[in-house]
């Protein structure tokens, strides 16, 4: 058991990744892209509303600052 994981690490030290690791860092990149193009669209449905009331032009302006803040922290 011991000669696995030495081995193991001496291929993560050589530059080597496991199959598995790789795959979920893959899922993760592609769950934060999916996230981003999401809040993409709704930042570009609420850019594209026109609106001559007041009230709702506040509540389009709060919910476009909500979006593109968590557009900031995914990067």
């Amino acid at each position: 058991m011991a000669i696995a994981s030495e081995k193991a690490e001496a291929q993560q030290a050589n530059g080597f990744v496991s199959e598995e690791k790789r795959r979920l860092a893959e899922q993760e990149r592609a769950q934060l892209a999916r996230q981003k193009q999401s809040l993409a669209l709704q930042r570009e449905r609420i850019l594209s509303q026109r609106t001559s009331s007041p009230i709702r032009r506040n509540a389009l302006e709060a919910a476009l600052k909500d979006i593109e803040a968590q557009i900031a922290t995914l990067g």
